[in-house]
């Protein structure tokens, strides 16, 4: 059974301030994932050693990886990270709108890759949404325009996972919620799991939403002490079957 990890790794930065990528490897490696989706991800900048941690972590848990980096700032990159065991190839990687009212707002993206499972290409979608409620919306409304659900190439399964800083509540959450469902309330004993902040996790912020060809089979957070200072957010494990795979 295919297993999908979401996790805002926080650069590797945990909530005892120390940087550790071998730390953040660890959490991921213990949970056994066949696809991790990344949020948060340094890439050469020197305020966090100049390592490149979405190569690092790929290679710390033998993966192929995908990143878009959705802040640069000469050679540094920020942004999102895609780690599988699987045969993949990237289909779309780009920005989302921000709110043209606030224009430090911290840029926004996503990345799309092409799983191949069992004989069955998944769609995965991973991103990482803004803080500001409007930003929020547009960029939920983005995510659901022809530009990467309404894409033709964006056919069923597909998974859109992530941290969207929106709880079940907000808007951005309602308008994702009206292309696919959620993956805590379409498993069993799930419809609450929170993420976040990974001490004393009480926010459901972090989601995977699925295509009706994406059957959960269960919905999960590691509650370790590792997992509670590795980050500020917990992961979020999913284990799913795809229809005709």
């Amino acid at each position: 059974m295919p297993r999908l990890l979401t996790y805002n790794v926080h650069r590797c930065v945990g909530t005892d301030r120390k940087l550790d990528v071998g730390r953040v490897a660890e959490v991921i490696a213990a949970q056994a994932p066949d696809i991790v989706a990344l949020q948060e991800v340094d890439v050469g900048r020197a305020r966090t050693g100049g390592v490149d941690q979405a190569e690092r972590l790929a290679q710390r848990l033998g993966m192929s990886f995908r990143f878009n980096a959705a802040l640069k700032v000469e050679a540094e990159l920020y942004g999102d990270a895609l780690l599988t065991t699987y045969p993949e190839h990237l289909v779309k990687a780009g920005p989302l709108p921000g709110d043209p009212r606030i224009p430090r707002l911290e840029p926004r993206g996503a990345l799309w890759v092409a799983v191949q499972i069992g004989g069955v290409e998944l769609q995965v979608i991973n991103t990482h949404l803004g803080l500001v409620p409007r930003e929020q919306r547009d960029q939920a409304q983005a995510l659901a325009g022809k530009a990467w659900l309404g894409a033709r190439a964006c056919r069923d399964p597909v998974m859109l996972v992530g941290d969207l800083n929106a709880t079940a509540l907000a808007m951005a959450y309602r308008i994702l919620a009206a292309r696919l469902r959620e993956s805590r309330g379409a498993a069993p004993f799930a419809r609450w799991v929170p993420t976040f902040p990974s001490r004393m996790p009480v926010l459901a912020i972090d989601h995977v939403f699925v295509s009706p060809g994406v059957e959960i089979q269960s919905v999960r957070t590691p509650l370790d002490d590792l997992s509670r200072r590795a980050s500020d957010h917990l992961p979020l494990v999913v284990d799913f079957r795809l229809n005709g795979a």
